[in-house]
C-alpha cells in the first residue's frame, strides 16, 4: 500500500489528492477491476477523465450527428421503444392464441419465432414429431402462417420474421398480404435474422445454404426489398448471437459494424446507391448484465456507425447514419437454478438497453433459461417493460446518464476498444474473408473461455450458480410447457394432405424456376423464393432446392 501524504502536505493538497489519500488508507488490499470488454475499471471518475478523451468538446445533441445521445430529437420521450416479445409455441393456432394475449397486454409488434426444424430448413413431416414445436411455431407453408397472423391487421402492425436466408417466412407473409389486399409499399418490419455471417460464426442451427451461397440471397433479399418493399428493413445485423456465443460487449460491436460494412459494400459492388438502401439497415444485439458497459457499447455503436456511413460508405442522408437497433436482454446470463432470480437480472438488462438508446426490445421470461417461455413468464416480461415505461419514469428525460463522467470516459474507452478490433478484421480483408479464414471464431472462443474459467474460479459470482446456493429440492423451478402431442399429430397429418392435394406438375414446375434462377447470374434468388411460395411450395421444398443448387450450410468448426 503507498505510503500516505504528509498531513501538512495533505492541507495544501488538491481535493483529488485528499480523496485518493483517504481512498487508500480505507480500502486496503484492492483487487484490479476489469470489465469484461478489457478495458480497466477506476473507483471514481471525474472530469479529468473525460477531459484525457477529449470531453472539453460538447456533447452533441440527440438526434444530432454523432448520435451519442440518441439518434433522434425526442428519442423516449416522444416515443418508447416498440415492445417485440419473441414468441413461439406449437402449431399456428397456438401461436395466434398467445400473440393475440400479449397484444392484448402491452406488446405492440409481432416477432415470429419458429421451430428449430423450420430453422433448419424441414417440414413437419420429416422430423422427429416429440421435438416439433416445443422451441417455437412449426409454420411451414403460406397457409399456416395464415394461420399465425389471423386478426393481425398487415397495414398498421410491424412484423418481425426470424426467418434466415432464403427468407421463406417472410415470403409466406407476403403471400397472406397479398391475398388479403394489402398493398406491400405499406408492410414495415424487419428480416430478423438476415444475418448469414453472423449465423455461420455462431449459430449454426439457422446457417442453411453455403457461404457464398448465403451472401449472393442477402443481396438479393435487400435488392428485391428496396424495390418492392421500401418501409421493410431487409438486414438486421446480428450481434447477438456473437456475444452469446462469447465475445465480449466491444467485440461484438466491432464484428457487428465490421459485417454491416461488409454487407454495406456487397451492395454497393451490386450497383445500389448507399443512401438507398442503408436506411433500411438494423442492428440486433444482446444486453448482457454489465449495465455501464452495455450503455457505453451502445453510445460508442452510434457513434462509429455514424462516421463509417458518412466517410467509409460515402452516405449522404442523415437517415443512413442512424444506428437503429433492436435489443434483447441476454439468455445467456439466465440461470436454470432458483430461476425466479431472472426477473431481476431481465430488470437490469432492459433498463440498460433503454439507457443505452434502443429503438425496440423484447425482454426474456424468468424460465427462459429452462425452454420455451411458458405463457406465464411471458406475460411478467411484457409487465416488466410496461412498469419501466410507465411507473418508473425512464422516459422522462433523453439520454439520462449523458455527461456522466464514468459513462463518457467509458464510452470513448469502448470506442477507442471497438476501434482496435475492427482493425483487426480490416487488416483480415473484412469481415468476410475474417470469418471464412475462422479469425472470428477463434476469438470469440478465447473469450468465452476466459470468462468461464473466471465463473469457475469464483472470480465472477453468478447468484446461484457459484455464489448463494439452496438445496436442489428447494429450488422450485416452473413446470416445462410442452405442445399438446395429439393437436401437434393433427396437424402433421392435415400438412400431409395437403401437399397430396397440389399438383405434381405444378410443384415441379415451381421448382425448376429456382433453380433456372439459381443458376442465372442476373437472377434474384429472393424473387423466385416469392413465386415459390405463391405457387405452393413448402420451406423445406425451397431450403432443400437452394442447397443443392447453391450449396449446402456447412459452418467453420475451431478446435
Amino acid at each position: 500500500m503507498n505510503k500516505p501524504l504528509d498531513t501538512a502536505l495533505l492541507r495544501e493538497a488538491d481535493p483529488h489528492a485528499r480523496w485518493e489519500n483517504d481512498y487508500r488508507e480505507s480500502i486496503g488490499a484492492e483487487r484490479d477491476v476489469v470489465n469484461v470488454s478489457g478495458i480497466p475499471v477506476k473507483p471514481l471518475y471525474t472530469h479529468r477523465d473525460w477531459a484525457a478523451w477529449g470531453g472539453d468538446e460538447p456533447l452533441p445533441y440527440p438526434g444530432q450527428s454523432d448520435f451519442t445521445r440518441g439518434i433522434y430529437a425526442t428519442m423516449h420521450r416522444g416515443r418508447t421503444w416498440t415492445q417485440r416479445q419473441l414468441i413461439g409455441l406449437g402449431t399456428p393456432a397456438d401461436y395466434n392464441r398467445r400473440l393475440r394475449d400479449l397484444m392484448a397486454r402491452g406488446a405492440t409488434a409481432v416477432s415470429l419465432i419458429p421451430c428449430n426444424s423450420v430453422y433448419r430448413g424441414y417440414d413437419v413431416d420429416t422430423v422427429d414429431a416429440e421435438l416439433l414445436g416445443t422451441c417455437g411455431v412449426v409454420v411451414n407453408n403460406a397457409e399456416q402462417m395464415q394461420q399465425c397472423l389471423d386478426g393481425i391487421d398487415l397495414n398498421e402492425i410491424s412484423c418481425a420474421m426470424n426467418d434466415p436466408s432464403p427468407f421463406t417466412l417472410l415470403a409466406f407473409m407476403l403471400v397472406v398480404a397479398e391475398r388479403r389486399g394489402v398493398d406491400f409499399k405499406r408492410i414495415t418490419g424487419t428480416s430478423n435474422q438476415s444475418d448469414y455471417l453472423s449465423h455461420f460464426v455462431a449459430n449454426h442451427m439457422f446457417y442453411r445454404l453455403s457461404l457464398p451461397g448465403a451472401r449472393r440471397v442477402l443481396v438479393d433479399h435487400i435488392v428485391y426489398c428496396n424495390r418492392h418493399l421500401p418501409s421493410w428493413n431487409p438486414m438486421s445485423v446480428v450481434g447477438q448471437h456473437m456475444q452469446q456465443a462469447g465475445a465480449t460487449p466491444a467485440e461484438a460491436m466491432a464484428f457487428t459494424l465490421c459485417t454491416a460494412v461488409q454487407n454495406a459494400e456487397d451492395c454497393i459492388a451490386r450497383g445500389l446507391a448507399p443512401d438507398s438502401f442503408l436506411p433500411r439497415f438494423t442492428f440486433f444485439f444482446d444486453i448482457s448484465l454489465n449495465f455501464f458497459e452495455e450503455v457505453a457499447k451502445f453510445r460508442a455503436g452510434r457513434r462509429i456507425w455514424a462516421r463509417l456511413t458518412r466517410e467509409r460508405l460515402r452516405a449522404k442522408d442523415p437517415r443512413s447514419w442512424r444506428f437503429k437497433f433492436h435489443a434483447q436482454t441476454s439468455g445467456v446470463d439466465l440461470t436454470r437454478q432458483q430461476p425466479l432470480n431472472n426477473i431481476a437480472r431481465v430488470t437490469v438488462q432492459a433498463m440498460a438497453g433503454i439507457f443505452g438508446g434502443l429503438q425496440s426490445l423484447h425482454t426474456d421470461a424468468y424460465d427462459e433459461a429452462l425452454a420455451t417461455p411458458s405463457e406465464f413468464g411471458a406475460r411478467i416480461a411484457v409487465a416488466t417493460q410496461n412498469i419501466l415505461r410507465e411507473e418508473a419514469h425512464l422516459t422522462d428525460v433523453i439520454d439520462p446518464l449523458g455527461g456522466s463522467f464514468y459513462v463518457e470516459s467509458l464510452t470513448d474507452q469502448m470506442e477507442q476498444k471497438i476501434l482496435s478490433i475492427m482493425r483487426i478484421v480490416d487488416d483480415a480483408g473484412g469481415m468476410y474473408k475474417a470469418v471464412e479464414a475462422g479469425l472470428v471464431q477463434r476469438m470469440i472462443g478465447a473469450s468465452a473461455l476466459r470468462f468461464q474459467q473466471r465463473i469457475d474460479s469464483g472470480e465472477q459470482r453468478v447468484v446461484g450458480v457459484n455464489a448463494y446456493q439452496i438445496d436442489e429440492a428447494e429450488d422450485q423451478r416452473p413446470q416445462v410447457e410442452r405442445p399438446d402431442p395429439a393437436v401437434m399429430r393433427r396437424h402433421v397429418d392435415e400438412f400431409v394432405q395437403w401437399k397430396a392435394q397440389r399438383s405434381a406438375a405444378a410443384v415441379g414446375k415451381a421448382l425448376d424456376e429456382l433453380t433456372r434462377t439459381a443458376e442465372d447470374r442476373d437472377g434474384n434468388v429472393f424473387a423466385a423464393v416469392v413465386d415459390a411460395a405463391r405457387a405452393g411450395l413448402t420451406n423445406e421444398e425451397i431450403c432443400s432446392r437452394l442447397r443443392r443448387d447453391l450449396g449446402f450450410g456447412q459452418p467453420l468448426t475451431i478446435v
